[in-house]
């Protein structure tokens, strides 16, 4: 398993590096070729437009009936 980079230590390494800051621009883009081959990604992205019409009737319906009428837990 791979260690996901810290955000503090990816933006501290933007903020030295980057080009427009007076980095080298090929350095550049090789850290930040080892640090996306750091990240770990637990789920795919997932994406699309929401339900219209009918469709999104019965979605909203179907929800608030699950909220409203949810039996409780047994333990």
């Amino acid at each position: 398993m791979t260690k996901r980079p810290d955000r503090a230590a990816y933006r501290d390494f933007v903020r030295r590096a980057h080009p427009d800051r007076g980095g080298d621009h090929d350095e550049f883009v090789a850290g930040l070729a080892a640090l996306a081959a750091d990240a770990r990604y637990d789920a795919p992205v997932v994406g699309g437009d929401p339900p219209r019409g009918v469709r999104a009737v019965a979605t909203r319906l179907r929800r608030w009936h699950d909220r409203r009428f949810r039996k409780p837990r047994v333990e």
